[in-house]
C-alpha cells in the first residue's frame, strides 16, 4: 500500500512538473521520501493498532457420540454430512433387554402397591401393624425408583441428536455393538447451532479492541466477498499464559508474544451458518482510533478479497 501510494503521488508529481505548475527545485525533488515517512509515520504505522487485520478461522464445538447404554446397534438412519435437527434419531440399540427390565419391575411394582393397599386398609381398621405399612411402602419407593431408572435405560437405546448439526465420518453400521465407556465414542457430531469465528491479532496492535466494534471479513470459501460483523470479545487466556497443578518446580521456557484471539460475530447469520468448520480468511477490526488509516484498511481487504481467487494459500 504504501508503495502505490508513493507511485500515485509520483504521477501527480510528474504532471505538475510537466506542466509547470510547480517548480523542479530542490524541495520538490527530495518531496517522495517526506512523503514516504508522513505515510509510513502518520498512516500506516498506525494502522496496525487503529484496524487491526489478522488471520480468521471457523471454529465449531464437536460432540463425541457415546450412548448411555450398551447393545447391538439394530438402526442407523442417519446419512454423514446431511443437515439434521435437535433430537433426530442418530440410531438405535436393541431395546429387548431393557424393556424386559421394565416390565419385571412394573409387575413388582403393580404387586407392592396393592400389598401396600392391603395393609393400609388392615392398619386403618387396627388389624394390622404400622411397621408393616411403612416396610411395604419402603418397597413401593425403591420399586418406583428402579422402575424409572429402567425406563430411562429403555429411552435411551434411542440415541437423538443433541443440536442443529451433522454426523461426519459415519462409521458405524447395523450389528455394531456399542457401549457406554467414555473412552469409546461412536460418531463425530457437529454442532452447527452457533458459529465461532476467531480473529488472531498480535499484541502490539489490540489494545484498542473492545466488544461491539465493526469487523470486516473474507473468506477463502467466498472470494471476492466482504462480510460486515460485530466484536462479541476478546479471549483474556491464551495457552502459554496457562498454569497447570503439578509437583514440579517451575519450568522456565522461551516467552513468545502469541497473538491474541477476538470472537466475532457475522451480521449474516444464514452465511455464517454455510461456513464450513476450518474455513479460513482474513479480518480486520476499526477501533475508535486513527480513524483516516479505516479507509486503508478497507482498500486492502479488499484487494485480498479478490486475490482469493487465485491465492490458495
Amino acid at each position: 500500500m504504501a508503495v502505490a501510494i508513493l507511485n500515485i503521488y509520483l504521477v501527480l508529481l510528474f504532471l505538475l512538473v510537466h506542466f509547470k505548475i510547480v517548480p523542479f527545485n530542490l524541495f520538490w525533488k527530495v518531496s517522495p521520501a517526506i512523503v514516504m515517512v508522513v505515510v509510513l509515520l502518520g498512516l500506516l504505522i498506525p494502522m496496525g493498532w487503529g484496524a487491526p487485520q489478522g488471520n480468521a478461522l471457523v471454529v465449531r464445538n464437536a460432540v463425541s457420540i457415546v450412548p448411555d447404554v450398551a447393545g447391538e446397534v439394530t438402526d442407523v438412519p442417519v446419512i454423514a454430512n446431511a443437515p439434521l435437527k435437535s433430537g433426530d434419531v442418530l440410531f438405535k440399540i436393541d431395546p429387548t433387554p431393557y424393556a424386559a427390565q421394565v416390565k419385571a419391575i412394573d409387575a413388582q411394582f403393580k404387586l407392592a402397591k396393592t400389598r401396600l393397599g392391603q395393609m393400609t386398609q388392615l392398619f386403618e381398621r387396627d388389624a394390622g401393624r404400622g411397621f408393616d405399612v411403612e416396610q411395604r411402602q419402603s418397597e413401593v419407593d425403591q420399586l418406583s425408583g428402579q422402575l424409572e431408572s429402567a425406563q430411562w435405560n429403555l429411552d435411551k437405546t434411542v440415541v437423538r441428536a443433541p443440536a442443529d448439526g451433522y454426523v461426519t465420518n459415519l462409521a458405524l453400521r447395523k450389528g455394531a455393538r456399542v457401549s457406554s465407556l467414555p473412552l469409546s465414542p461412536v460418531m463425530a457430531f457437529i454442532d452447527t447451532s452457533s458459529t465461532i469465528i476467531g480473529i488472531e491479532i498480535n499484541q502490539i496492535d489490540a489494545r484498542y479492541i473492545a466488544p461491539g466494534q465493526e469487523v470486516e471479513a473474507t473468506f477463502k470459501f467466498a472470494p471476492g466477498q466482504i462480510y460486515a460483523g460485530k466484536v462479541e470479545s476478546v479471549l483474556q487466556a491464551i495457552a502459554p499464559g496457562q498454569t497447570q497443578t503439578s509437583g514440579t518446580a517451575v519450568l522456565p521456557k522461551a516467552i513468545e508474544a502469541a497473538p491474541f484471539v477476538v470472537r466475532v460475530r457475522l451480521e449474516d447469520a444464514e452465511f455464517a451458518r454455510r461456513l464450513p468448520a476450518g474455513s479460513a480468511g482474513t479480518a480486520a477490526i476499526y477501533t475508535d482510533h486513527v480513524k483516516p488509516a479505516h479507509i486503508v484498511r478497507r482498500v486492502v481487504l479488499r484487494q485480498l478479497a479478490i486475490l482469493n481467487y487465485v491465492n490458495p494459500f
